[in-house]
Parts: C-alpha cells; structure tokens; sequence
C-alpha cells in the first residue's frame, strides 16, 4: 500500500509498498512533473519527494503523489561492472558471526552474488546494491564510526555498497577497493548507476596509495592569501540544489541569511561565493584592491593596513594600527592590507564576502565545499592564494542601510528550534516524543557540517527495533541511531540514510541550526503544519492523506 508521510514542511516521503514499486513510481514522478516539485530522491521503498510550499500546499501534493501510477517494470540493464576487493574490513570476523558462516565462506558468497544497483544516494558515486543471495541481511552498526575510509565495502540491510570517499557512516566493513566509484574526470562520473549488475572479485595483492594532489600557484593581481585558516576556512554559495539523481546533495553554506547580508553589502549577487569560517581565528592578506563585509557570527575582526601589518604586531605599536571591521559594513582593502579575525563569540560560522566574489571554476554549477562528498574547493590551508574576480564586476551598488543584528547561540544557552514530526516518529515510544520537546539537547565537540551531534540525559527510546531500509534525508533532519542520541543533519549530510528520522527542523530556523556552537543547548518545539489538521497531535508516522 502507497502512503505519504511528512518529512519537513518542505518534503514528503511517499512509500511504495517495495523495492520494484519504488523503483517503477520514481519514472513516472519524473514525467508527471507535478506542480512545485522540486527533487525527487529515490531509495530502497521511499522517495522523498521536496516541494516548494509557496507553490503548492503539502495536502493537495500528497493526494497527487498517490495519483500517480507505477510505470511499467523495466527491462534490465547490459551495463556490468567487476570491483576487485581485498577482504580485510574490520567488521569482517562479526559478520559473519551475525550471519551463522564462517568468513571464506561469507567471502564466497559476497563474491558469488550477483548484484544489481538498486538506486543511488549517500554520497555521489554511492550505489545500494541488492543481491540474489538470501544470506546477506546485515544490521547496521549501533553507533555510526566518524570516519570509513574510501574504497571501503560494506553491508547493511540487504544492501551492500562502496564508499567513494571518506565520511562517517553505520553500515559493516568487510573490506576495501581502490576503483574510483566518482570521478569528475569520468563521464559519467558515477561508476554505478540504477540497473547496473556489479560482481565483486577478491585480491589479495596490497591497494593502491593514491598521490596526494599538489595545489596549484596562484598568481593573480586580486587574490586573497591564507596566512592562518582557523578551525576551518571554507568556499560556499547557496550549492547544488536539485542534483539528488546524480547523488550529489546540495551543501551551501550552513548560514544562507548571512551569505546574503553579506553579499548585499559588499553589492555582489545575494548568492555569489564568499568564504566560510568557522569559530574564528583566521589571518588573510589581501593582494589587489578589494571591498569586503562580514555577517553571520559575532567575531573580533580586525584591518592591518599594509604598512603596518605584521605578524608579530602588539599593542606596543600604540593607536592607529588596526581598522575595526563592524559586521554587515562594507569595508574598503588595499593590497598587502591584512584582515585578523578572533575568535566567535556568539554563533560558530562567520561568513567574509568579497566584492566580485571567488574566481574559481564551479563544480556541477557551485563553488560549495561539500565536506562529506569532498565535491567543491578544498578546505584553505595556510599558504593558499584564493583568486578573485576584483572589485570591478558590473555589480551593484553597496547597501547602506543595515538591520539590527540579532545575536546568535553561546555555549551554555538554550535555543528554541521549532520542527515537524515525521516521517518516523511511530518508530518511537510515547515517551520518547514527549522527551524530544520537554528535554534540552547538548551540542558535542564532535558535531561538524555533516551533523550537530546532540547528547540528552535521557536518550530516545524505540518502541519498534528492527532495522529500517535507507530513505532519503533533508537538511534539518533529526536522524536517531540505535544508542538514542540524535543527530541533527546540516548542508553536508548525506541523501539517503538509514537510522529513522523522528522530525526535521523547519526551514526558517536552518540557518540557527548551523550557527550552534559546541555547548550550546536546544530545546525543540513542535511547529504548526499545514499538512494535518491538528498537527501538534499527529503522529507522522501515519498517512497524512
């Protein structure tokens, strides 16, 4: 049976009543181009369909989404791949213990199946691949590692995978590959695609150390040099939007408000790259003429003008050594002219717009860093020259007239998130739900642009245990692994995954989200939704048409 069930007050999720229907609905989504559809992300019996609520409200799309008809099945694909593995995971010797075999012969039958990609998410170039062999049905890890190294195959559910590049994740290692599954120098750039058959080969011969990658000298008359990067110093824009049938997500920066105050006020397009920092502590020097603002999170910053500038400047060298930089103001930079910035202290992500923005080449149409997908610019280091396009753009007048600055999150302070149950709230006792909104919610060191790791007193119990298939996620999502700690999904999480999502945060109080800094705490708040009647009382977990 077909359901919609609310994902956030900008996406649904329609069920299929299994994989073949799933895989049969999402051609006919796609060519029934449904008013206000915006992404439609497939996994294994889900598809998140996202909308824009301005154009169509979430009720009248749910009754369209269950009009919609499977299309006829499809004939399977020619396209076949062989990944060699070497099989030496680290979950190898407990799989096979979960599964009652022993470890040659969970090899022999891994490399004996064959499989088929299913569908794609994750991370781009990640396949769910579903096999023909009954044995493979793996639980995920209770709680997911920080970091999986690429090239890693892996098993959860009845799916098994290849990581494509490092990032964090639950599902069981059983070994390694060093076949680039995404490579933008490929066409496509995805290895796998939906219908692919894959078959596994073992070696046993030692993988490849791939190179690490020279950055390239810049030499440009308007550049800005990387003298210190803080915690860390990023590229962004408003991302890749509406590009989860490649698997690639849309990123962006964590804080859209501030991109856009700062942009407007250097007079650069609300969306144009600018550079991302965050906690603080970073060191730039200029070299051109340039025009800059800061917005976002409250820092210390600082102007050195070039004759004075150093990096063992003090107070010694008395008044007149150093330009305040008042936040959302534009401020005029001379070559050699350094900026200091300190460190946060209220919110976590500060965002420094220049006039004319980064000249970089756009990855899939942005400069977005995509720190899970390692898609974008790399992280700045010290010694990187950033190029820019200089001041001088065809771009529009500076603003003047700025709006008072609402302060951001501090450690220690509790802030008000206001979310949307679903799509699997039913996974969850009653009072489970009600700890979600009476606890508060500690943000960890461990949180980053993937996910603010949360830790409550008491953590989110299950009324149901069993293992749930992928789905797809949004940014806002409130993922909770088994050891019911949430994670609060930010830009870079991945499309699809498959802990269950008690709620998602609504999207006017995103940009809060990503200024959380380590410390902080949230308490959240059950929104009013218009997809329900009386949606304070609803459980999503139930069909909302």
């Amino acid at each position: 049976m077909t359901r919609v069930l609310t994902a956030a007050d900008t996406a649904l999720l329609l069920e299929a009543a299994d994989l073949d229907e799933s895989m049969r609905l999402l051609p006919a989504l796609a060519e029934a181009a449904l008013p206000g559809v915006t992404e439609l992300v497939p996994a294994a019996r889900t598809i998140l369909v996202r909308f824009d609520p301005t154009l169509v409200s979430a009720a009248a799309l749910a009754e369209r989404l269950l009009a919609v008809e499977p299309a006829a099945p499809r004939a399977q694909s020619t396209d076949a791949v062989a990944i060699p593995v070497r099989y030496d995971g680290e979950d190898l010797a407990e799989v096979a213990a979960l599964l009652d075999v022993g470890i040659e012969e969970l090899v022999a039958r891994h490399q004996a199946a064959t499989w088929t990609v299913a569908f794609t998410g994750f991370a781009p170039g990640f396949g769910y691949l579903v096999g023909d062999d009954t044995l493979f049905d793996v639980p995920r890890r209770a709680s997911p590692r920080t970091r999986i190294p690429a090239g890693s195959v892996a098993l959860a559910g009845r799916f098994s995978g290849v990581y494509p590049k490092q990032s964090p994740g639950g599902w069981q290692l059983i070994g390694r590959t060093d076949l680039a599954m995404w490579d933008l120098d490929r066409q496509p750039a995805a290895l796998l695609s939906p219908g692919t058959t894959v078959r596994f080969e073992r070696i046993e011969r030692e993988l490849l150390e791939h190179p690490a990658v020279e950055r390239a000298v810049v030499d440009a008359p308007h550049a800005v040099e990387v003298l210190r990067p803080g915690l860390q110093l990023l590229v962004q824009d408003l991302g890749r939007p509406g590009m989860a049938a490649q698997g690639v997500a849309a990123s962006g920066t964590a804080d859209r408000t501030a991109l856009r105050e700062a942009n407007r006020a250097v007079g650069n397009a609300p969306g144009e790259g600018a550079l991302e920092l965050a906690g603080g502590g970073a060191m730039l020097r200029f070299r051109g003429a340039a025009v800059i603002a800061l917005a976002g999170a409250l820092v210390d910053a600082s102007l050195h003008p070039a004759r004075r500038a150093s990096h063992e400047a003090t107070d010694a060298e008395g008044p007149g050594t150093q330009i305040a930089v008042e936040p959302g103001r534009a401020i005029a930079v001379e070559d050699g002219d350094e900026l200091r910035i300190g460190a946060a202290q209220d919110g976590l992500r500060m965002l420094l717009a220049i006039r004319g923005g980064v000249a970089l080449d756009a990855v899939l149409g942005s400069l977005a860093t995509d720190t899970l997908a390692q898609l974008g610019p790399e992280p700045l280091s010290a010694g990187d020259v950033l190029p820019l396009h200089g001041p001088a753009r065809g771009i529009a007048a500076v603003e003047h007239i700025r709006a008072p600055r609402i302060p951001m999150p501090i450690a220690g302070e509790t802030v008000e998130l206001s979310i949307v149950l679903g799509p699997r709230d039913d996974w969850f006792t009653p009072a489970a739900l009600r700890t979600l909104v009476e606890q508060e919610w500690e943000v960890t060191p461990r949180s980053d642009r993937v996910g603010v790791r949360l830790h409550g007193a008491t953590p989110l119990a299950r009324a149901r245990l069993g293992e749930l298939e992928s789905e797809g996620a949004v940014t806002g999502a409130i993922q909770v692994p088994p050891d019911g700690q949430p994670v609060l999904f930010l830009p870079d999480h991945p499309l699809t995954g498959g802990y269950p999502i008690i709620g998602a945060v609504v999207d006017r109080d995103l940009d809060l989200a990503g200024q959380l800094p380590p410390g902080a705490r949230i308490r959240f708040r059950i929104a009013e939704h218009p997809a329900c009647e009386h949606p304070a009382e609803q459980s999503a977990g139930t069909p909302i048409v």
